[in-house]
């Protein structure tokens, strides 16, 4: 197995790159602009999206009254689901079709946020579902035209739903799950209002900081830009690019913020200064892998969400099996980073000391070693769960998840070594425990 980026690929490879990203407002109370916002955006009659849980909570209140103060009229839905899957998509539409909204904003987490972008998707553009959905289990059609203006108030400091144009969901028939991925569904607006994550508990905290690590380190280790093939025409440049200097910017400083403020923001709510420093690290890795791409953690990571048979975490919704996504992505991450680094070593290390670790007298050959090492440790501080093992999977399940997880090829394309089923194998056998 070697690195990826040969002189025959880079001849044939991209030569630049696109920097794309919402409109964002950052800063304490800022969902109460929501209204004015709304408004001088055209926006008539919207839809607000947010989940059960979310519905009764002072961001939906604070979000809902600066609309209605704005003379916005509002459509409400607060069914979204919790981890959507194609049917929770569909439902979404239907609502947004006959509320006959002109304008979207989405208040909760990646499940809400991607939800709208669905919805805004599906009620603009109406097609059969899996017309949009990603290659080769959909089929990946072009989205044909912009959409309705979108507003997103993430309440989660992880997924960066809020600057993708990438929408994930479960898709039941297959149970793995997959996702939309199109500059068009990118939010028009971002309003991140880092006092939100003050109300989170715990494991939440933790399960959506491991996804910004993840974000970052899958974005800053992804296959050069160069090393893509160049588009047909510079409008198919997809948003999955590989690394590049505009995305490298934040993956050097969210890690660097993950490594010191991950575990304080999980230990205490009473830690503002790290709640609020985790919240702009999902910010700047939302940023960054909307214009890079993720890679094998989050290609792993939809199989063992999408086939969770019998665990349910402390903080999400009870009554059925749930492995969260920040979970079912870095309970995979070690594994592979492990596994990784002979493709881009230095990246690989520069990860490691960001996050913490001692590479002063690291070599090349040690890469990949010190960087899975320093995600376990922070793990174990964090209280995530001790690998496949620790959500509920045992070695025999191996060979579904590889199964759900080999037609993810957006995210495998990514990754700095060429990854198919052996190495998913592999990874999946690796990453069943790690202490």
């Amino acid at each position: 197995m070697s690195c990826c980026h040969t002189e025959l690929e880079l001849a044939q490879g991209d030569t630049a790159f696109n920097v794309d990203a919402s409109t964002i407002t950052y800063g304490d109370g800022c969902l109460s602009e929501a209204g004015d916002i709304a408004a001088h955006l055209g926006i008539k009659r919207i839809a607000l999206m947010t989940d059960p849980v979310l519905a009764t909570s002072e961001h939906v209140a604070k979000v809902e009254d600066s609309l209605k103060a704005a003379g916005v009229d509002v459509a409400r839905y607060d069914d979204v689901r919790v981890e959507p899957t194609d049917e929770s998509f569909q439902a979404a539409t239907k609502f947004a079709i006959d509320a006959r909204v002109d304008g979207f904003i989405s208040v909760g987490g990646g499940s809400v946020i991607d939800t709208t972008k669905a919805a805004n998707l599906y009620s603009t553009h109406p097609a059969e579902f899996l017309t949009y959905v990603n290659a080769p289990i959909g089929d990946g059609t072009p989205v044909p035209g912009p959409l309705k203006p979108h507003i997103a108030c993430p309440t989660t400091s992880g997924t960066g739903s809020e600057c993708t144009g990438i929408a994930v969901f479960d898709l039941l028939a297959m149970k793995a799950k997959t996702g939309i991925a199109s500059k068009m569904i990118r939010p028009t607006r971002a309003l991140i209002d880092p006092s939100v994550t003050l109300t989170l508990p715990p494991n939440v905290v933790a399960a959506s900081a491991f996804d910004v690590l993840s974000h970052a380190l899958e974005s800053y280790t992804a296959r050069h830009y160069h090393v893509r093939p160049a588009p047909s025409s510079p409008s198919l440049r997809p948003s999955s690019q590989g690394a590049n200097p505009w995305s490298d910017l934040g993956c050097k400083e969210a890690l660097k913020l993950m490594g010191k403020y991950l575990v304080r923001a999980v230990d205490s709510a009473e830690d503002v200064e790290a709640r609020h420093q985790v919240m702009w690290a999902a910010t700047l890795a939302g940023i960054a892998f909307g214009n890079a791409g993720c890679h094998v953690p989050h290609g792993m990571s939809y199989s063992v969400a999408g086939m969770a048979k019998n665990f349910n975490p402390d903080g999400y919704p009870l009554g059925e099996p749930i492995v969260p996504h920040g979970m079912s992505v870095i309970v995979n991450s070690p594994a592979v980073f492990r596994k990784t680094a002979v493709g881009d070593p230095t990246r690989h290390l520069e990860g490691a000391r960001w996050l913490g670790a001692d590479t002063s007298d690291a070599s090349d050959a040690d890469a990949g070693d010190l960087l899975a090492d320093q995600i376990v440790k922070l793990m174990r501080a964090s209280n995530m769960p001790n690998g496949l093992l620790g959500v509920g999977y045992e070695a025999s399940d191996i060979p579904d998840l590889v199964n759900g997880s080999l037609p993810q090829r957006r995210l495998l394309d990514n990754a700095p070594i060429d990854i198919q089923r052996e190495e998913l194998t592999e990874l999946y056998e690796s990453a069943l425990t790690y202490w």
